[in-house]
C-alpha cells in the first residue's frame, strides 16, 4: 500500500524590519510553516549606514538579524555573527562583523541576492530572506510643521509628527521595484504577517514599494497585523491600535488587514526606563469600535514580555497565535 502524500507545510511570509521582526522569526522557524522573510532596505543608521555610503552597500543589518534569527546554528557560532566591534576600534568602531560579511559577499557575488543565497546556505537557514528591493532605497518624510527630512534614522530621531512619507532609489529617478522572488512569495502566501515593528520605518518601506503593494492587494492570503505594544514618538503618538490599521490601510489604499493581535496586558507603572528606550511613548490604547470599521478581526491576548525595562512582544505567544489562524484556515 502507498503511503499517503504528505501535506504540504503552509505559506507564511513576514514582512518588516528593525528589531521586531526577529523576535517573531526565531519561534516560528521551529513550526511547520514555510518562511519567507522579506526585509527592509531603507536602513541608513549606524554600522548598516557606514557601509551604505562608503561601500554602496544595501543596508545589512536588518538582513543580518533575520538570518541569525532563521539560523539553526550553535548559538556560539552566531554570536560571532552578530560581534559588535567596540567604539574605540578605529575603522572597525561600531561596525557588526555580519555586517561586514554581508557586503563582502555582495561583492563577491554580485549583490545582496548571492550574498543573502551564499550566507544562508552556511548558516543553515530555516527558510528564505529577500531583501524587499535589490536596490539601496532612500525613506523620505514631509512633517506636519511642512519640513521634510530624508533617511530613516534622520526622521526616527526627529521627533516630529509625520504627514507623508515616500521612497526613492538612490542614485536614479527609476520607481523602487520588488524582485520577481518577492512578488512569488507574497502571491503563493498563505498568510502573511507584517511586523511587529515601527510603522513608518519598518513596514511601510516595505509595502509602498509599487509592484510589492500590488501583489499584497491581489494575494488570496490571509493579513495579519501584528500592532506595536508601544507608541513610538513622533511616529504614532496617541494613535490606538484602530489608528495603526487605517494608517496603513490608507498607504494601501484599500482595507487590506484581516487579522490584527493586540496586546491585552498592562504595563505595570514606571517599568520602561524611557531614557534607554526613548524612542517610545505610552502604551497603544485599544479600540475595538475602531477596528470593526476597519473591517477587521482582532485577537486581544497577553503578547507582553517585560525585559530590560522594555516592553516586548512575546515570540512565543505570537506564534501560537499565528499558528492557530493558520488551522483555522485549513479546517
Amino acid at each position: 500500500m502507498k503511503s499517503p502524500l504528505k501535506q504540504k507545510k503552509p505559506k507564511v511570509v513576514v514582512i518588516g524590519g528593525g528589531t521586531g521582526l526577529p523576535v517573531v522569526l526565531s519561534e516560528l522557524k521551529n513550526r511547520p510553516v514555510d518562511i519567507t522573510a522579506i526585509v527592509t532596505v531603507a536602513d541608513d543608521g549606524g554600522s548598516s549606514g557606514k557601509l551604505r555610503k562608503c561601500a554602496g552597500a544595501v543596508p545589512p543589518g536588518d538582513i543580518r538579524n533575520v538570518l541569525v534569527a532563521l539560523s539553526t546554528l550553535p548559538k556560539a557560532q552566531l554570536d560571532i555573527f552578530q560581534h559588535r566591534f567596540n567604539k574605540d576600534d578605529g575603522f572597525l568602531a561600531g561596525h557588526a562583523l555580519g555586517n561586514l560579511i554581508i557586503t563582502a559577499l555582495s561583492e563577491m557575488n554580485s549583490g545582496i541576492l548571492g550574498a543573502i543565497e551564499e550566507l544562508s546556505k552556511l548558516m543553515h537557514i530555516s527558510g528564505r530572506v529577500l531583501p524587499a528591493s535589490d536596490n539601496t532605497l532612500t525613506l523620505s518624510a514631509e512633517f506636519s510643521d511642512g519640513t521634510k527630512i530624508s533617511g530613516e534614522s534622520e526622521i526616527t530621531h526627529a521627533n516630529k509628527v509625520i504627514k507623508n512619507i515616500k521612497l526613492s532609489v538612490k542614485n536614479s529617478d527609476d520607481l523602487p521595484q520588488a524582485n520577481p522572488e518577492v512578488i512569488e512569495a507574497i502571491l503563493d502566501a498563505d498568510q502573511i504577517v507584517l511586523g511587529p515593528g515601527s510603522v513608518f520605518t519598518s513596514i511601510l518601506p516595505n509595502l509602498i514599494i509599487p509592484n510589492l503593494k500590488s501583489a499584497i492587494l491581489k494575494s488570496s492570503a490571509k493579513v495579519v497585523y501584528i500592532c506595536n505594544i508601544m507608541t513610538q514618538k513622533g511616529e504614532t503618538d496617541g494613535l490606538t491600535d484602530a489608528d495603526h490599521v487605517k494608517l496603513l490601510n490608507s498607504y494601501l489604499g484599500d482595507e487590506f488587514i484581516d487579522v490584527v493581535l493586540v496586546n491585552q496586558t498592562p504595563i505595570p507603572d514606571k517599568y520602561i526606563d524611557k531614557k534607554k528606550w526613548d524612542e517610545i511613548a505610552q502604551p497603544v490604547i485599544h479600540d475595538a469600535n475602531g477596528l470593526e470599521l476597519q473591517k477587521c478581526k482582532f485577537i486581544l491576548d497577553n503578547f507582553l514580555k517585560l525585559e530590560n525595562n522594555g516592553a516586548f512582544h512575546d515570540g512565543v505567544k505570537v506564534t501560537a497565535q499565528l499558528m492557530n489562524l493558520l488551522n483555522e484556515e485549513g479546517k
